[in-house]
């Protein structure tokens, strides 16, 4: 079954009533939206796993996690434990972006241990795999770029991120722009070096085709990645990052055109005057798929606190529209994130994801922060942990704590002393 076919015929689909019952919407308007391509339902038909998320207008803001091996760090045990952590702390989708070891057991291996909606780069294996064989990147063909696509689609893969919208023609106004930070996404780099060597196209543009005829057999949702997105503010909002964009807006034309689920990927490093500017590009030019940003990062400076510029942006980004937040944790610029790291950075996503929800009136979200304040009102401390975002750390620091009154107010708390003192008089 493909939920965007399924949406365009006027037929519900059980995930369709599924993501209404989740989100409190009407089931009609989640099949229009699904018809539209402004939702997105990522679920392969080959999974079995019934925990489904949607993504796009109208509904809560997603957060997705990384994990995935590198050469130096192979301890497949260490990143399934990584996948649960983030799935404890509330992410909704993962992203495997393994690049060392056996990629297809580490693959499959994850979507036997996780029943989160998971997505892959298949371009990562197509040329890790080419280096291993023959040496050089430059050695992959457009054949086995195409064959991982269907590989990790047959495995179960629910969405994977293709960089479509780099051509011959970016490369060209990217050299002239002068960059600071020329190219910061891997699997966009993985590709120019490609091109530039053989000086032929993107074969990934030039086969959309071919990977639309896979996608539309297993449902399979395309995110289509932002190969030029910026890695410094100064670089944000460039004539190629933007050429990018209207290309990807036209290839996903062609995908709603086909039935195929489109998600566009979004900056990066941006300073927080563009943000807006960047969501309203993106909805106008991509007909208003489902947007997914990488924070976006506000300010270069604080590394090891990458977290919390990129909640900083995403809760903006969000509020004016984007639709999928991808975390960065703490570790991000400078080490492979650990297990805490990963908790860290699910959690700060998630409350610039809840912060964009209030800003944006999604049905629910200002309720569960009137229960909060009820609960602090009421100086409930198991109230507040059970509806926090993150019950072990307010648990934790909770501990540390005076018995009935927080440890900065002490005798002087305000909330004992008004609940005490002048509940009649007010």
């Amino acid at each position: 079954m493909n939920q965007m076919v399924e949406a365009k015929a006027d037929r519900m689909t059980e995930a369709m009533k599924t993501i209404a019952q989740l989100e409190n919407q009407d089931p009609d308007k989640i099949k229009a939206l699904v018809a539209s391509g402004r939702v997105v339902i990522p679920k392969n038909k080959k999974r079995k796993t019934e925990k489904i998320c949607g993504i796009g207008e109208g509904l809560r803001v997603k957060v997705n996690a990384n994990i995935g091996t590198s050469p130096k760090s192979l301890d497949l045990k260490r990143e399934i434990s990584k996948a649960k952590v983030a799935a404890a702390a509330g992410a909704d989708t993962l992203m495997d972006l393994s690049t060392g070891g056996d990629l297809t057991s580490i693959r499959r291996a994850i979507l036997q241990e996780t029943d989160l909606p998971l997505g892959t780069v298949p371009v990562y294996q197509a040329a890790i795999e080419a280096i291993r064989q023959r040496g050089s990147l430059v050695d992959m063909t457009k054949e086995e770029i195409l064959n991982a696509i269907r590989l990790h689609a047959e495995d179960g893969v629910d969405f994977v991120t293709l960089h479509c919208g780099i051509t011959q023609e970016t490369i060209t106004r990217l050299k002239r722009q002068g960059r600071l930070m020329d190219l910061v996404s891997r699997g966009g780099t993985f590709l120019v070096e490609w091109m530039v060597y053989h000086r032929r196209e993107n074969p990934l543009y030039e086969a959309f085709d071919e990977i639309l005829k896979i996608a539309k057999e297993y449902d399979l949702t395309l995110s289509l990645g932002d190969g030029l997105r910026p890695g410094a503010l100064v670089d944000a909002t460039d004539r190629p990052q933007v050429q990018e964009l209207i290309l990807l807006g036209e290839l996903t034309k062609l995908a709603h055109k086909e039935g195929v689920q489109v998600i566009i990927e979004g900056p990066g490093h941006m300073p927080l005057d563009q943000i807006e500017l960047n969501v309203l590009l993106e909805k106008r030019l991509c007909d208003g798929a489902p947007f997914y940003v990488l924070g976006p990062l506000v300010t270069d400076i604080a590394p090891g606190y990458d977290h919390i510029t990129s909640a900083i942006g995403g809760a903006l980004a969000c509020w004016k529209g984007a639709d999928f937040l991808c975390y960065v944790t703490p570790g991000e610029h400078l080490r492979l994130p650990t297990e805490e790291d990963i908790r860290e950075g699910v959690i700060s996503a998630r409350i610039a994801a809840h912060a964009a929800d209030i800003a944006k009136g999604i049905e629910g979200a200002k309720e569960l922060d009137k229960v909060m304040a009820r609960c602090r009102k009421n100086l409930d401390w198991e109230g507040m942990i059970e509806h926090s975002l993150d019950p072990i750390r307010v648990k934790t620091y909770r501990e540390r704590g005076e018995e009935d009154v927080c440890s900065m107010c002490g005798e002087y708390c305000v909330i004992k002393m008004v609940n005490e003192y002048l509940k009649d008089a007010l």
